[in-house]
């Protein structure tokens, strides 16, 4: 199969790293300078220093040239939300599609399945989304993720692209319900560095009498699913996708793993940093940090209760420092859990 992936970002690398031993892949970047250094060192040493890119592994920067090579088989949109509609709108008609960013597009709200429809609507379309750390999936450690798409042929074309000995890919016929947990998910895992950022400072000053602990984790990751679930059911997508791969498998990965950079955005929350600084250190983006604002407006649209996203885009803001978000959110009404 031949297969383009569009953005040579971390995530987009690894994926092109483990399928270039059973395609025919070419990598995409812009940026001609990256991509003539690429070819020299065979890394990305940008976004993923660790993987060794692998002869096999064709890398362009001519967007024309990459998207003539996937169109027969199978292209892939590596690029971060923001990115999304350009390439979109640029793919021919009938081209097999998937993206890997994960949010609502800010401005618009929208998730990927819409903007599609919004500027290309002849594509064949889907998702690729699951709990995945790109350095992990790179080095060949065990994986699983979903792919998702109203069109069956196409989730299976994913299959076929990416499933491997240490690369489980399911699918699904819910691109709502995937897309909605890709995004909601980033945010509560700011929210949730958040709390054990407080954790870590309380220890360090040697009192930790008052401050969020392992039971605020667990309270957190627990509600937040709720609420990624209420979001979800109103936006058209079935309960049962948010207890798989792309809800709570995704959740807990994004909001504990150590290589979050969402998580790493609550962490530095939590030290009393600006956001601007924050994110000149992260050096990658963050998607919670631009998809929370839109969540929580699509979530107001629909009438839906998001307690912890509204603290989160409160504290992003600077409107509520880290302690007040969580002080705010433990002194909500008692209410049913369900």
């Amino acid at each position: 199969m031949k297969i383009s992936i569009l953005g040579a970002g971390a995530w987009g690398t690894a994926l092109a790293v483990q399928a270039a031993a059973r395609h025919e892949v070419l990598l995409w970047a812009r940026d001609a300078t990256a991509i003539d250094e690429m070819r020299s060192r065979r890394c990305n040493s940008r976004y993923l220093p660790e993987a060794v890119l692998p002869a096999e592994l064709q890398l362009g920067s001519d967007l024309a040239s990459a998207v003539a090579h996937g169109q027969q088989g199978l292209i892939v949109v590596a690029t971060p939300m923001a990115g999304l509609r350009g390439v979109l709108a640029g793919l021919p008609d009938g081209a097999c599609v998937l993206w890997l960013c994960k949010g609502f597009e800010a401005g618009t709200g929208l998730l990927g399945h819409e903007i599609a429809r919004e500027v290309q609507p002849r594509l064949r379309v889907g998702i690729l989304s699951g709990p995945s750390f790109a350095q992990e999936v790179a080095a060949g450690q065990p994986t699983a993720l979903v792919a998702a798409s109203d069109d069956e042929e196409l989730a299976q074309a994913a299959v076929d692209a990416f499933h491997s000995e240490r690369l489980r890919v399911y699918t699904s016929t819910d691109p709502i319900g995937v897309e909605v947990g890709g995004a909601v998910k980033n945010v509560m895992a700011i929210a949730v560095g958040t709390a054990d950022g407080l954790r870590l400072q309380a220890e360090k000053r040697g009192d930790t009498s008052n401050a969020p602990g392992l039971n605020a984790r667990a309270a957190l990751i627990t509600r937040g699913l709720a609420e990624m679930m209420r979001l979800g059911q109103a936006l058209g997508a079935r309960p049962e996708t948010f207890m798989g791969l792309s809800g709570m498998g995704d959740l807990v990965l994004t909001a504990t793993g150590d290589l979050s950079r969402n998580r790493r955005v609550g962490l530095l929350l939590a030290e009393g940093l600006p956001l601007a600084q924050i994110l000149r250190e992260l050096g990658h983006v963050a998607e919670g940090v631009y998809s929370a604002p839109t969540v929580l407006a699509r979530a107001r649209a629909k009438g839906v209760d998001m307690p912890i996203t509204e603290a989160v885009v409160a504290a992003l803001d600077g409107r509520l420092s880290a302690a007040a978000a969580i002080d705010l959110l433990m002194g909500r009404q008692a209410r049913s859990e369900h």
